[in-house]
């Protein structure tokens, strides 16, 4: 085979590999038991009435820009992105969500294949929140509305 050929060969299989790897993305099952899913203009109503964004993105995600009056508080995740995660492998402190549990709460990430802010409402959930919402597609959603931003 010649060296060219070979060469071929190998950027086939590369750009295979990347084509394999952009389908495994997994996308954040459609609903969540004990959270309600909401869309941009639910969690905009859902904030005008008091309930508190929860960004679970990382810090300098948050930082770069996030929707208004969101709070970060990160889901740092080494588990799984699968429904049946292993929270144990994660950290998110909800010490930093609401101090009272009947608060509604909306967690939020980038989008339908970031699990973060579905691991957050789980945990949420599991802390004993009451009104938990997980707005499914996120940051993205948001900015496509044309909803403000800071």
């Amino acid at each position: 085979m010649t060296l060219a050929k070979t060469a071929f060969l190998s950027m086939i299989t590369v750009c295979a590999f990347i084509s394999a790897g952009a389908a495994l993305a997994v996308e954040t099952p459609a609903s969540l038991a004990g959270a309600a899913v909401v869309d941009a203009a639910k969690t905009k109503s859902l904030m005008d009435g008091g309930a508190k964004l929860i960004d679970t993105r990382v810090a300098n995600e948050y930082a770069e820009a996030h929707i208004k009056g969101a709070v970060n508080v990160p889901y740092k995740e080494k588990s799984a992105k699968a429904a049946d995660f292993d929270a144990s492998q994660d950290n998110f402190d909800v010490s930093k969500l609401p101090g009272n549990k009947n608060t509604a709460i909306i967690t939020q990430c980038n989008g339908p294949e970031c699990w973060k802010s579905y691991k957050g409402a789980v945990a949420a959930i599991k802390a004993g929140y009451k009104k938990v919402y997980w707005f499914r597609g996120g940051f993205p959603e948001w900015k496509a509305k044309g909803l403000p931003v800071e």
